[in-house]
């Protein structure tokens, strides 16, 4: 799969003027009722929004009674609605309490209570712990990250306040919520430290070519229109900044398809970790990477929410020419459907061991190449059923040569197995 786009901001870069430090003001105006009462009023929102859609929002006292003393379930929803839709409902949830003042842990701790309250109440069939997993802990990642984002876009004043405020809560809507809601209180922007970023906007077209083996019936289309952004936020080597908080690192990548709406969107971020050196020229930093993952091109789906082990790092092979990379191995719990059929549900979960690796080769100001590989190899452990498992493989490269200023032209090949 190639396909030739408009690259935006190929260089690496900063937040230009360093921001004054609003830690103190905002541990000082922090708020631990808000955000719990506009978890529990945007789950009775979503609860009315869909109840005259489905019988299974019909939730009342006695679906709730019913639901405590349940087992949890593995549930059957559509793999949309459990894989991506969940998980934003949980960065929805995360984004209320960071936007709030609390910290990356009470956030997490607010997304978990808040999935768990949605299982209970906000449908009335059993709890499933697949939705647990996808919101509690996939919707923290993603939310974590959104909230980052929107408060970079807030740092940038050469952008008009207004469309600072707009784009923050396109970004992250809870978080432009509470700043329209409680105006002074929560305005002051999250310290970002000024990190090094590399982002990339890409608009193109794609055409596809399938191996196709055994009986299958997918029909592939053969050409799609393709938007991509991905940013690499906290990159390694820049003097005095550090990884004290969760996702002072972090990648993400979204990718919109005109052949079936979200391609992709993929987030990591470093949890715990320290900062190392090799010579003069490298620096690192390692550690606990927090990953969710979801990817539906065509041919088939797969959806990850997972820990792993890994690196990140930055070698400067000149003054013009340098390596970035990331190299990770851990283990997920995944949902993995290989190919479309009729059925949304004809999927499986598993747990997964997985790898990735991520290096980017940038020439100065003449041109950049991209890789990365990512596997994941989903076990039928942590399955309702036994036996079998399935092995996804994907790998994207692109090349992208500057034409004018920061746009310029980008080839891309994408394999899946």
């Amino acid at each position: 799969k190639s396909w030739a786009a408009l690259a935006t901001e190929p260089a690496v870069h900063a937040v230009e003027p360093p921001k004054p430090d609003a830690s103190a003001a905002i541990e000082s105006r922090k708020s631990y009722l808000i955000p719990a009462l506009e978890i529990v009023g945007f789950d009775i929102l979503v609860n009315l929004v869909n109840r005259p859609l489905s019988s299974d929002y019909h939730s009342n006292f006695s679906t709730i009674r019913r639901n405590l003393h349940s087992s949890w379930v593995v549930d059957s929803d559509p793999f949309k609605t459990n894989q991506l839709g969940h998980p934003y409902q949980g960065s929805m949830y995360h984004g209320f309490a960071r936007s709030a003042g609390l910290n990356y842990c009470e956030a997490l701790a607010y997304t978990f209570a808040g999935s768990a309250a949605w299982e209970i109440a906000g449908e009335k069939t059993p709890p499933s712990r697949n939705d647990q997993i996808n919101t509690g802990i996939g919707g923290s990642f993603l939310g974590e990250v959104l909230f980052r984002l929107s408060n970079l876009v807030l740092e940038h004043e050469n952008i008009p306040p207004f469309w600072r405020e707009i784009g923050a809560a396109v970004v992250s809507p809870a978080t432009g919520f509470n700043r329209l809601a409680f105006g002074d209180r929560f305005k002051d922007v999250f310290p970002g430290h000024d990190p090094v970023y590399y982002s990339r906007l890409q608009i193109g077209f794609s055409g596809t070519a399938q191996n196709q083996s055994g009986t299958s019936t997918t029909k592939l289309r053969a050409n799609e229109g393709l938007v991509d952004y991905s940013i690499d936020y906290g990159l390694p080597g820049k003097p005095g900044y550090t990884y004290t908080r969760p996702f002072d690192y972090f990648s993400f990548q979204t990718t919109g398809s005109s052949a079936n709406g979200f391609e992709n969107l993929m987030t990591r971020g470093l949890l715990y970790g320290k900062e190392y050196e090799a010579g003069a020229n490298y620096r690192g930093v390692w550690g606990l990477y927090g990953s969710y993952d979801y990817i539906a091109p065509q041919s088939f789906r797969v959806s990850s929410t997972a820990l792993s082990l890994g690196t990140t790092g930055q070698y400067w092979v000149s003054q013009d020419i340098a390596i970035q990379g990331t190299a990770l191995l851990g283990s997920g719990y995944t949902a993995v459907g290989t190919t479309h059929s009729t059925a949304n549900n004809d999927y499986h979960y598993g747990l997964a061991p997985q790898a990735l690796l991520a290096l980017r080769f940038i020439f100065g100001t003449k041109a950049s190449l991209d890789l990365t590989g990512r596997e994941y190899f989903v076990s039928r452990i942590g399955a309702p059923a036994r036996g079998g498992h399935d092995n996804i493989a994907r790998l994207d490269a692109s090349l992208t040569v500057p034409v004018v200023g920061r746009h310029g032209i980008a080839i891309k090949y994408l394999r899946n197995r």
